[in-house]
């Protein structure tokens, strides 16, 4: 988890416009107001697929998750989180109970417990990025390409390193490479982990 204390990374403006170095506390605020309802409103739909099977968001970010790295093992996947091993124990327990989720047992390292998606998995996560993607494509084409680019740039802004260095991840897939940027495996910063929700 990142320390609130650290702050934001800093960056120098872009672009033309007002003066972004003398943001008024109003405008800050009128930001934290945007990030509420936006991700409100982008959350709804997936939301009522969700309830719908007794589902949560929780729920939903590891099936994003595990469908973004099919394989990834319960520890990295604890890091993107940021929670702990009983809280995704939890949310896991139910995925793999109903068969959404698949665990099998590393191939170097039985201990560790590898995480993907099974055929209805799949089928529900894109479900949920369907329709959520409606939801981001209509805001992208009203917005254009320029203002696209500053979203993204404000989201990371937005990220400490440790949360950037785990999108690069998550965008560096070995079946899909981030052109201009060189690899970056899953295991820089940590050892392999071997626990699982559960476990002592």
């Amino acid at each position: 988890m990142p320390d609130p204390t650290d702050g934001p990374p800093t960056a120098a403006p872009v672009g033309a416009g007002r003066n972004l170095l003398f943001l008024r506390e109003e405008e800050l605020r009128l930001a934290q107001d945007l990030l509420f309802f936006g991700y409100r409103d982008f959350t709804a739909g997936a939301d009522q697929i969700l309830a719908e099977l007794d589902l949560g968001r929780a729920h939903h970010r590891v099936l994003h998750f595990v469908g973004r790295r099919p394989g990834i093992t319960v520890g990295d996947l604890l890091g993107i989180l940021g929670i702990t091993k009983q809280s995704l124990g939890r949310v896991l327990t139910p995925l793999i109970e109903q068969g959404y989720v698949l665990q099998s047992p590393g191939r170097n390292d039985r201990r560790q417990r590898l995480l993907s998606l099974t055929p209805k998995g799949e089928a529900l996560e894109r479900r949920l990025f369907e329709r959520q993607r409606e939801w981001v494509m209509r805001a992208y084409r009203e917005a254009g390409p320029v203002a696209v680019e500053g979203f993204r740039r404000v989201m990371r802004g937005l990220m400490g390193a440790e949360a950037r260095g785990q999108l690069e991840r998550l965008e560096q897939r070995p079946d899909r490479p981030v052109p201009g940027r060189p690899p970056i495996p899953s295991s820089v910063g940590r050892p392999p982990t071997t626990d699982w929700p559960g476990r002592g």
